[in-house]
């Protein structure tokens, strides 16, 4: 199934990104399509149904000299699609934007917009947020410079070259019979809210030793199978949200204390009610995530 934050429609331009002069000049020809961001937060335009702020190369002019350079998202018609970072202009008000044209939080525009261009926000807040973050080269400490259209950085010093990177996740509904397994962290503790289990992936692990292991440390509870659901690009800052069913080899409980408030067994109309809204204490994630339709998907019936 296709989640929020995917289906990106663009051609990424992997012939196109290796000529820096077309990079170049081709961000700042007429009817080229920019994407700003201030402080990560995303331009829409909130004209009639919502969209992206798309706007001409003349927002490149708007900065100061020194702001990092535009990042190519890719092609779409033969156009070039480009995101800019515009945080180094303090008041965005004075950017000149269109009329109704607003910066606003990923996850508030990812709510209206179409689903195509979810996944264009994830690809540019990721992007761009990996460039601020890593500016300078893990190799030797020396600034780096960006190349390919922002999909390398450089270092002119030691030539170690760096590459943006996504953090892979597995996120993970266990379940035995007609119950599922859900976990309140501590910083959800005060708002009742429960989700599925999840974790980084560790170096020298498949998946399934990823899920086994997290829902070992998180809840003591053993698998018998794990089944591969779907997967959802997470720009927060950049992750692969992993999702997988698992079905548990007995119901036993001995949680993490540390890392959880609550690991809890909630039965199938309980998690029924809460995708709902309708449960009285016991909250889930929305549509917006992988977690909710891991949840819809057992508590439906369409895991056997």
């Amino acid at each position: 199934m296709q989640h929020v934050f995917s289906g990106n429609p663009f051609d990424r331009g992997e012939v196109e990104r290796r000529d820096p002069k077309w990079i170049e000049s081709t961000a700042r020809q007429p009817g080229t399509r920019v994407l700003p961001l201030w402080k990560l937060n995303v331009l829409i335009n909130r004209n009639s149904s919502a969209s992206l702020g798309w706007l001409g190369p003349e927002i490149l002019e708007a900065r100061s000299p020194h702001a990092p350079a535009p990042i190519l998202l890719g092609l779409m018609n033969g156009v070039a699609h480009y995101a800019v970072d515009v945080s180094d202009v303090e008041d965005p008000g004075k950017l000149g934007l269109p009329e109704r044209h607003r910066f606003e939080e990923a996850r508030a525009a990812a709510a209206d917009v179409s689903a195509s261009e979810t996944g264009i926000i994830a690809q540019a807040k990721a992007q761009l947020d990996w460039h601020i973050r890593h500016r300078y080269c893990s190799v030797c400490g020396h600034e780096s410079v960006p190349e390919r259209g922002g999909l390398q950085r450089h270092c002119l010093n030691c030539n170690a070259l760096h590459f943006p990177r996504t953090d892979p996740v597995v996120i993970m509904l266990v379940y035995i019979g007609d119950r599922c397994l859900l976990g309140q962290t501590r910083a959800r503790a005060s708002a009742g809210f429960y989700s599925c289990l999840a974790g980084f992936m560790d170096q020298g692990e498949s998946i399934e030793e990823a899920v086994r292991r997290e829902v070992r440390e998180e809840g003591g509870v053993e698998l018998k199978s794990v089944r591969y659901h779907s997967s959802q690009p997470w720009p927060f800052p950049s992750s692969l949200m992993i999702g997988c069913h698992a079905e548990a080899a007995s119901d036993h409980l001995r949680f993490d204390a540390e890392e959880m408030t609550d690991v809890k067994w909630v039965s199938r109309s309980e998690a029924l009610s809460a995708l709902e809204g309708k449960h009285q204490t016991l909250k889930v994630p929305g549509p917006i995530a992988i977690a909710h339709h891991l949840i819809k998907a057992w508590a439906t019936g369409q895991v056997a």
